[in-house]
């Protein structure tokens, strides 16, 4: 019985032995064929490719076709690409110019990362910036973290026996921008009374530390931009500065700040309960602030750069 895998196994060595047993021994097609376990039309299509190449026709050969039909030449895809970049035109305007199938100019757009028109455009450079002084710019922000009453999955891996319907801790965030310095407070919400009194009490913080704060940073949230918050900076003579919609990298270092904070303290330690969690706080923001060092402020701690010693 003929094998129809055979042919994939058959070696060069074997194709030859195949076609020797036909060309100079005479014997039957279909005899050989059976014989090697290949019907009758494979031993005739190595038998004619060795009649047109010589022993070369018998080696193998990748299975990539050749030719494909209908595939779109090079000078195509790249006019295709130069309409969609000087021109800003959509793929079916592109096809209906170039007479082409409008899934072929997509598929060849796509392919090329011009799927989006936002994708013509040139990254807007990233803007780093840093006060010189100390209270140039105050930075604050809010970061929201579930409440819970055992050890959380972030550490154990489990969601089995999660803690569920505890609420929230919201971990309001003060940094100065030339040292770093931060301030931290774990507040019950986000609202008005919570920021304004927040607010407050981070400034005589940093006060205390000789630090007079000139500008104050918030995104659009609702507790930033309420009367009661703007009002007590207006009373204070502190600039506000708020951030474009959508554009959290324009308060950075708050944001980058929080990244700290729940990597190396947050999700870093079992906490048993976030009221374990909340009563640490004050013991990694010492630490923070006295030893930590910072590559943008020349490897030196926030108190470091504060002080100007090393």
């Amino acid at each position: 019985m003929n094998n129809p895998h055979q042919n994939a196994r058959m070696t060069p060595l074997g194709r030859a032995e195949m076609v020797r047993r036909i060309v100079e021994e005479g014997r039957p097609v279909a005899e050989v064929a059976a014989g090697f376990g290949v019907s009758e039309r494979t031993a005739r299509k190595w038998l004619a490719r060795y009649r047109k190449e010589g022993p070369a026709g018998l080696e193998n050969r990748s299975s990539r076709p050749r030719t494909i039909a209908n595939r779109t030449a090079d000078p195509w895809i790249d006019l295709v690409e130069r309409l969609r970049r000087e021109y800003r035109l959509t793929a079916e305007e592109i096809a209906t110019k170039l007479k082409l199938a409008r899934s072929t100019v997509a598929a060849w757009l796509k392919r090329r990362g011009l799927g989006r028109l936002k994708s013509l455009e040139e990254p807007a450079p990233v803007r780093r910036y840093q006060r010189q002084r100390p209270g140039e710019l105050l930075h604050l922000d809010i970061k929201k973290l579930a409440r819970f009453e055992r050890v959380g999955h972030r550490i154990t891996g489990n969601r089995l026996g999660a803690s569920e319907g505890v609420g929230y801790d919201f971990f309001h965030v003060a940094i100065d921008d030339a040292t770093r310095l931060a301030y931290v407070e774990v507040l019950p919400d986000e609202r008005r009374s919570s920021t304004t009194g927040f607010l407050v009490r981070a400034l005589r913080w940093f006060r205390t530390r000789g630090i007079r704060v000139e500008r104050v940073m918030t995104d659009n949230g609702s507790g930033y931009v309420a009367r009661l918050f703007r009002k007590t900076l207006r009373r204070l003579s502190i600039r506000h500065i708020r951030t474009r919609p959508y554009t959290p990298k324009t308060n950075g270092k708050a944001e980058r700040f929080i990244q700290t904070l729940l990597r190396e303290w947050a999700y870093a330690i079992p906490f048993r309960s976030s009221d374990t969690r909340a009563a640490d706080l004050q013991r990694w923001l010492a630490w923070y602030n006295r030893e930590r060092p910072h590559a943008s402020l020349g490897r030196r701690s926030p108190l470091q750069a504060l002080t100007g010693t090393t």
